[in-house]
C-alpha cells in the first residue's frame, strides 16, 4: 500500500465538522449535475450508436485491437455511430475504426491516475471528460443501442454487468449485448450458467440478449437482426 492510499483510508475515519461535510457535499452535487447536463446536451443528437468496451491495456498490434477497429468500421458502414470510453487500447481502436469509416466517433473519458488519456480519433465536438464513473455509465447506456464487449479487465466487467442488471431489472429497455472472443468469454458464461443459473439466482431469460461471437460480421448480424423488427433509422 502506498502512502497516498494509506492517507485516504485514514481520512475516511477522520471526524469532520458539519461545515466541512456540507461544503464538500454541496460542491460535489454541483459537479455531478454539471457532468449530467453537459453529457445530455452534447450527446442528445448523435443518433443510433453502439458502445464498444474493452481493455485500455490492449496494444496496437494485438488481434483484439485490430478486431475492435474492424468492428467499429463496419458499424459505421451500417449507419451506426460508435461510443467508447475515450482512452487507449480497445477504446482507441473503436474510435479509430469509426473515424476511418467516416462515422460518428464519441469518447467518454474518465480522469484516472493511470492508463487513461484521450485518444486522437474522437470527434472534437463529441469528446467528454468525467470525474464520476456513475455519470459516465449513464451516458453509455442512455445513448447506445447496443453494447459490443471486447476482452478487458475489471472496468469492462463493471460496464458489462451494469448493462445486464439494468435490463434484468427493467430499468432500461432491452438491447443486444455482444461479447467478442469465444475463447475469452466462454469460461465466464459457463460459470454464470452452471453457478448463478443453477443456484436460481438468475432466470434463463436473463441471458437471452447476450451473444458470444468471434468476427465483425457476426457482431453486425446480431445487432441488425435485433433491430430489424423496429423502425431504427441509422445515421445516413
Amino acid at each position: 500500500m502506498t502512502p497516498n492510499e494509506d492517507r485516504k483510508i485514514r481520512e475516511k475515519f477522520k471526524q469532520k465538522t458539519w461545515n466541512e461535510i456540507k461544503t464538500n457535499d454541496s460542491w460535489a452535487i454541483f459537479k455531478i449535475m454539471s457532468e449530467f447536463v453537459e453529457g445530455f446536451e452534447r450527446l442528445s443528437k448523435i443518433g443510433p450508436c453502439v458502445s464498444i468496451f474493452g481493455s485500455a491495456r490492449t496494444k496496437l498490434d494485438h488481434k483484439y485491437y485490430k478486431l475492435a477497429e474492424s468492428i467499429a468500421f463496419e458499424l459505421t458502414q451500417g449507419g451506426y455511430g460508435v461510443v467508447t470510453g475515450g482512452g487507449p487500447g480497445i477504446m482507441e481502436a473503436g474510435n479509430r475504426g469509426a473515424k476511418r469509416g467516416k462515422g460518428i466517433s464519441v469518447g467518454l473519458n474518465i480522469d484516472l491516475p493511470f492508463e487513461q488519456h484521450d485518444n486522437p480519433y474522437i470527434d472534437s465536438d463529441k469528446s467528454l471528460d468525467f470525474d464520476y464513473f456513475f455519470v459516465r455509465k449513464v451516458m453509455f447506456v442512455k445513448y447506445s443501442q447496443g453494447f459490443v464487449v471486447m476482452p478487458g479487465g475489471f472496468g469492462t466487467m463493471d460496464e458489462l454487468f451494469e448493462a445486464i442488471t439494468l435490463i434484468q431489472t427493467k430499468k432500461i429497455g432491452k438491447f443486444p449485448i455482444v461479447l467478442v472472443g469465444r475463447k475469452f468469454w466462454t469460461g465466464l458464461m459457463d460459470w454464470i450458467k452452471e453457478t448463478l443459473l443453477e443456484e436460481g439466482n438468475i432466470s434463463p431469460k436473463d441471458l437471452d440478449l447476450i451473444s458470444i461471437v468471434d468476427t465483425e460480421d457476426e457482431v453486425l448480424e446480431v445487432i441488425n437482426s435485433f433491430y430489424k423488427k423496429y423502425s431504427l433509422s441509422p445515421n445516413f
